[in-house]
């Protein structure tokens, strides 16, 4: 396998007419959008006509996309309560499908989809991958879960979007994925990315990695750094490419970055994106780091006015060395959500993997415990290490705990507890990875 490099690299564009267009042109076509989405969640959602109502805004003040700070925000707790179709805003018989959350953890997040969404989802996820240089030539194999979960379904619509050959692996088994993409000479795989690196690692053990025809990764679905994604690109000598979606706006191709790696290119024909402060409800200006919200403009079963993604990132204007003029946001900080504040410090697990993954000596597997021990917060960062280390004189060990101490207070501010563990200690995710356990009671 062999990286294409960004020099030599031939950029795909599959809409240059949207994804080149000029400022004014999106503007006018996502005013006109947004006018029509405005009117028919008013006229047939009563969720929003009620909101709407409280904030004494009618259609009619709805004028451009310059209005939506006028509209109100809608949150997922909103999704939970009107379970599982009292958001709908088309008639039952025009569902063609529905997805969700997983609902590991209280209601599920239901998202029903018309066939003309469906067909919208596949070519957001198709133009995703031509950002990464495939065409109907490759043959792409899947190993995000399907299911009720977007990731699977997602890539294997836009793979049929693009004509190209969907290998529907699933997620699991990895010794048979391995095999299938060797047999079946796929020339991309589409998964999340610590799973990804799972992937990656037992390609090395099992010595297949060069009879492997595999050039790109698609990964997205969890919150990663570069050091990881430079990490997978260099066992697997391929580029990685970072997508972005979310259940409740479409699911993955929302966004995605091209062979630039400059932000990931927002599709904001149909996902009208704000960065806001997540306090004030503020705009961010581009560079400085907000809540995401966005505003589907062509979804037709469940359209959402100003979502709160809860995902921290900042956005950038103007065109990229790959020749979009579409937005872009940075890779995200984490989510308000994932934040755990440990002695008043904010802490997000992303910071933790960027620091382990610069220090080049411990794997990139860990995981956080928070506690509470006698009122105070107690942070415990589990990192696996080389098993040498254990078979060494123990004062090696000791050394590396206190290295890898030092270098997590300097990153994130407050001092933790180390424990290193061999290799494969940490349990391996094929979905989204677990990336901390927070024992205390907060309520």
């Amino acid at each position: 396998m062999t990286a294409i490099p960004k020099e030599q690299w031939k950029e795909r564009i599959r809409d240059p007419k949207i994804e080149c267009a000029s400022r004014d042109e999106m503007t006018a076509l996502q005013s006109e959008r947004l006018v029509e989405t405005v009117k028919r969640v008013y006229e047939n959602v009563e969720f929003y006509r009620k909101k709407m109502d409280d904030l004494g805004v009618l259609p009619g003040d709805i004028k451009g996309i310059e209005d939506i700070g006028k509209l109100p925000f809608t949150t997922k707790e909103d999704l939970r309560d009107h379970y599982p179709f009292k958001l709908l805003a088309v008639p039952n018989e025009r569902i063609a499908r529905v997805q969700g959350t997983s609902g590991t953890t209280g209601k599920l997040t239901v998202v029903p989809y018309t066939q003309r969404d469906v067909d919208i989802w596949g070519e957001c996820v198709a133009r995703a991958l031509t950002m990464a240089g495939l065409t109907k030539e490759d043959r792409i194999h899947i190993c995000y879960g399907y299911g009720l979960f977007t990731g699977g379904m997602g890539l294997d619509l836009g793979v049929q979007a693009l004509g190209a050959m969907a290998i529907p692996m699933s997620s699991g088994n990895t010794k048979r994925q391995m095999t299938c993409m060797e047999d079946f000479e796929a020339t991309a795989f589409a998964c999340t990315p610590s799973y990804a690196l799972h992937l990656a690692e037992s390609m090395v053990e099992e010595g297949v990695v060069d009879r492997l025809k595999i050039r790109a990764g698609i990964h997205g679905a969890e919150p990663w750094t570069q050091e990881m994604r430079k990490k997978i690109e260099s066992i697997l000598h391929i580029n990685c490419f970072d997508i972005y979606g979310l259940c409740e706006i479409s699911g993955p191709g929302v966004a995605m970055d091209c062979i630039h790696q400059k932000g990931l290119h927002v599709y904001e024909d149909y996902f009208y994106p704000e960065v806001l402060n997540p306090v004030t409800h503020e705009a961010c200006a581009d560079g400085e780091t907000g809540e995401l919200v966005f505003t589907t403009l062509m979804k037709e079963a469940l359209p959402l006015l100003r979502y709160r993604t809860k995902d921290l990132t900042d956005i950038t204007h103007g065109t990229c060395d790959c020749g979009r003029t579409l937005p872009r946001i940075s890779k995200f900080r984490g989510r308000t959500d994932d934040m755990k504040v440990i002695r008043g410090v904010n802490v997000f697990p992303t910071q933790v993997e960027t620091a382990l993954l610069a220090m080049g000596t411990v794997a990139p597997h860990y995981l956080l415990i928070v506690e509470r021990e006698n009122n105070l917060d107690v942070l415990t960062v589990m990192v696996e290490v080389d098993e040498h280390y254990f078979s060494d004189e123990i004062r090696k060990l000791d050394e590396l705990k206190t290295k890898v101490g030092n270098v997590l207070k300097a990153a994130l501010g407050v001092s933790v507890r180390v424990k290193l563990v061999e290799p494969k200690t940490i349990e391996r995710s094929e979905g989204k990875a677990k990336r901390v356990i927070d024992k205390r009671d907060l309520s």
